[in-house]
This record gives structure tokens, sequence and C-alpha cells, in this order.
């Protein structure tokens, strides 16, 4: 009897040692995880896409795929909707592109046969860069209403409107009835200050918030609604967002609240700030900013991700002041960055805007193709 307890407590020990084993593996291979991504935007969805015929469409994003995988990307953020469109079957929007098929599924399934991530990137308010009346779906519905707004710099859906946060909330129930492996918001937030000064002046007749507040408070409940209903139907699929990479315009410009994301539960999964600035940036040089970003996480769970601008390379970066030349006199500002925010206890990974700056020839220099060379040498 006593050699079957001690035998039971070995087996028993050796048990919780094995999954302690498995649970430190999964830990690992967690932490180990480095998301090297790629945007993918609808300017690209143009490009490769528009009158182009099934076969055609197939063959292209098949060579797209297989082109990010053999130069060492494991994610690609798929714009899918940028403007009240969308990029696979909707009932809501219309098409994004003159094309038939379902461009959403068909990236999953080729991007699944080479063991590729696929984020699916939305602009919620932004519906066109114009202000030629939408010709079909929500928009033009809603044309005439407060809804939406005309301004200088296109049409947009009012953030005050519960209703406009509902329909983006259907939007991604629609997406995440997908194979995605996350959800993403650009920086497309408050396209004006004074979008919505019709409701704030009947809300601030009974109410104390300040309009900064106000908006900011608008922001809030369209994060928390989105990520509340995605995590009540789809508790694996991630949801973040990819503000401006100056703490200050999110706050000032566009309104959306990054320390109180970075700081909750309730908000979101992931942070991406679009950090496109180069280490001789007189505004924002590029260690002080993303120091500044992993300061701001006071919420372990939350993921930091950088946007980093591959655009840039080769080319002038007018507002940088001191550091304008940098991007041309130098072909390794990436690979550097890159290997800095490795050295950053909250960083798990980066994205490189955009697609087209990489691999289309039209698009490339000397210098963006020795910058991708060097890049290569610490993605591997």
């Amino acid at each position: 009897m006593q050699r079957l307890i001690i035998l039971f407590i070995i087996l028993f020990l050796g048990s919780l040692l094995l999954l302690s084993n498995k649970e430190e593996k999964a830990r690992k291979e967690v932490k180990s995880f480095e998301m090297k991504g790629l945007f993918f935007s609808y300017i690209e969805e143009e490009h490769y896409f528009k009158d182009k015929n099934t076969k055609e469409i197939k063959k292209g994003i098949e060579e797209i795929v297989k082109r990010a995988k053999e130069n060492n990307f494991n994610t690609i953020i798929l714009q899918v909707r940028s403007f009240s469109d969308a990029l696979y079957n909707s009932k809501i929007f219309p098409k994004s592109i003159n094309t038939k098929i379902d461009i959403l599924d068909e990236f999953i399934k080729v991007a699944s046969k080479y063991q590729i991530e696929i984020y699916a990137w939305i602009n919620p308010y932004r519906i066109s860069n114009e202000k030629n009346i939408p010709l079909e779906g929500p928009a033009k519905k809603w044309f005439n209403t407060d809804k939406v707004k005309v301004l200088e710099n296109g049409i947009y859906y009012n953030p005050a409107k519960k209703e406009v946060r509902e329909l983006i909330i259907k939007g991604v129930e629609e997406v995440i009835k997908y194979k995605v492996k996350g959800i993403i918001f650009d920086d497309y937030f408050y396209p004006s200050r004074d979008i919505d000064i019709d409701d704030y002046n009947i809300y601030s007749k009974n109410h104390h918030l300040s309009l900064q507040e106000y908006h900011l408070d608008n922001v809030n409940k369209l994060i928390k609604e989105v990520h509340d209903k995605i995590k009540s139907q789809k508790k694996n699929i991630l949801f973040g967002i990819s503000p401006d990479g100056n703490i200050d315009n999110n706050y000032n410009k566009i309104f959306a609240d990054v320390r109180k994301w970075c700081s909750s539960n309730e908000y979101i999964d992931f942070i991406m700030p679009q950090i496109y600035y180069g280490f001789n940036n007189s505004n924002k040089p590029y260690i002080n900013t993303i120091n500044e970003w992993s300061n701001l996480i006071k919420n372990n769970r939350i993921s930091l991700y950088f946007a980093l601008a591959f655009y840039k390379t080769g080319n002038v970066d007018m507002y940088a002041k001191e550091g304008m030349y940098e991007w041309i006199e130098n072909d390794d500002v990436i690979m550097r960055q890159v290997i800095i925010a490795r050295n950053n206890d909250k960083y798990k990974g980066f994205a490189l805007f955009r697609y087209d700056n990489i691999f289309d020839n039209s698009k490339k220099t000397l210098t963006s193709e020795k910058e991708f060379t060097n890049l290569q040498k610490v993605m591997k």
C-alpha cells in the first residue's frame, strides 16, 4: 500500500513537471514570436486587382503572399475597408474595387499555405477623399443627414452618432467571420474639430465635458464597443490601433485616447504607433519616440508593435528639419530601428509601410534597395 502511494506521488509530481514544462515552452514560443509585417493598402489593391479577371487576381495574390514569405515576412496587414467599402463579400458596404472575387477570403487561403497571418485593416470613419456623393451603400443613404459630413478634406461619418458606431461594429462583425488573426484601425479618427459641433452644443447644455473630452469620449465608446463585440464572438481575434506616432497629435488632432487604451483591459490587445521618424528627426527622434510609447503602456497584456516608414527610404523627409536627408544619406535606417526596438522589453514586432515601396520597381531607388537588403540581414 505504501509503495502504491509513493508511486502515485511520483506519477503526480511527474505530470505536474511535464505540464509546467509545456506551459513554459508555450510562454517562450509566444514571447519569441516577432511580427514582421507588411502593410497592403487600397492603393496596392487598385494597382494589382482592379479590372482584372478572377484568374489574374488569384495569381496576383499568390505572387504577393509568396513574395512576402520569401522575404521573411510573417504578417500581412490587408486594408479591407478604406472608404466605407469592402474588400470582401459584404451585405453592408459596396465592393472596394471592380471585381467579383472575395479578395480577403483568397488572401486568407493563400496565406495559410505560406504560414502568413492576416490582419484586417479598417478605416472606420472615412467615406471619400473627395466631395463626391457616394454611389451606393450606407454613406449614400445618410448623405443628406447629420450622420455624414462633407468637409474640405473629404466626406466622413460623424463620430458623435450612435448609429455610426453601430454601423462600424456591424462591419467588424462581418470581417471576424473570416479567419483573420486580428482587426486593426488606422489613425483616421476625427477628421476635423467641428464635424460634430452641433451634437456637442446640444450635449453641453446638460453635461460638463470640454469639446476635446467629448471627442475623446466618442472615439473611446467606439473602440470599447468594437473590442467587446470581437471578444464576445471570437476571443482569439486580436484588436488594435495604429495611431499617430506623435502622442500629442492623438489628443489634439485626431482625438485618440492612447493613454487610456494602453492602461486598460477594455479597449485593445495591441498598439502599433506609426513611428515614421528617423534617428535625426529634430521633432521626434526615433529612440525617444519608441521609449515614449513603451512608457505609455501600463498594462503588460498589451503588445507593442512599431509601424516603420519604409516609404521614406531614398527620399527627403521634409518635416524632419536637420534630419531631412537622413533617408538619402543612409541605407540602413530601418535595419537599425529594428535592432534597437528589439532591446525594448515591451516590443513584439514591426510592420513596414507599405508593399509597393518595397516591391514595385517604379518606386525603388538605389538607396531603398540597399535598405531592404540590409534589413533582410536581421529578418531571417
